[in-house]
């Protein structure tokens, strides 16, 4: 990966709506040029997919926790596809140390909150933290200096 490759993801990630034109203006590369670039990243796994990021509170789910489940109660592949169902869990990660999952979902309210905690339960032993806020709420990547 050099340095173009790295400003078109800088771009991207910024705006992936914007044209290959656009992108060949930017970079100063033709269109052909930036097309077989974009196909490579694609083809390396480096671009995973093109998406919009939406807002949950504007879709009504404007309370956003954490779901710690330790003790599990399940197999792992049994949890793991029971939450593969739950709409309002939008992460899941299988992790180290004494917890054995941690669980981001944008739930309705307190009382989505219940639910979803009482639809958990049966898995294991659930601690909840609620999101107050979000100073860093995403930011985009790029390779590390050691990597390039």
């Amino acid at each position: 990966m050099d340095k173009v490759d790295i400003q078109l993801l800088k771009i991207l990630q910024e705006d992936a709506r914007i044209t290959v034109s656009d992108l060949s203006k930017k970079l100063a590369l033709s269109r052909p040029s930036v097309s077989e670039r974009l196909l490579r990243l694609q083809e390396k796994g480096i671009i995973l997919e093109f998406s919009a990021r939406i807002s949950p509170a504007k879709l009504g789910r404007e309370t956003l926790l954490y779901i710690q489940i330790s003790e599990l109660k399940e197999e792992p592949h049994a949890f793991e596809e029971f939450i593969k169902t739950e709409a309002d869990i939008i992460e899941c990660h299988r992790v180290t140390g004494t917890v054995s999952y941690i669980i981001k979902a944008a739930v309705s309210g307190i009382d989505g909150m219940r639910n979803l905690v009482d639809r958990l339960i049966p898995y294991g032993t659930i601690n909840t933290s609620v999101i107050l806020a979000s100073p860093v709420p995403f930011r985009h990547i790029l390779p590390n200096e050691q990597s390039q």
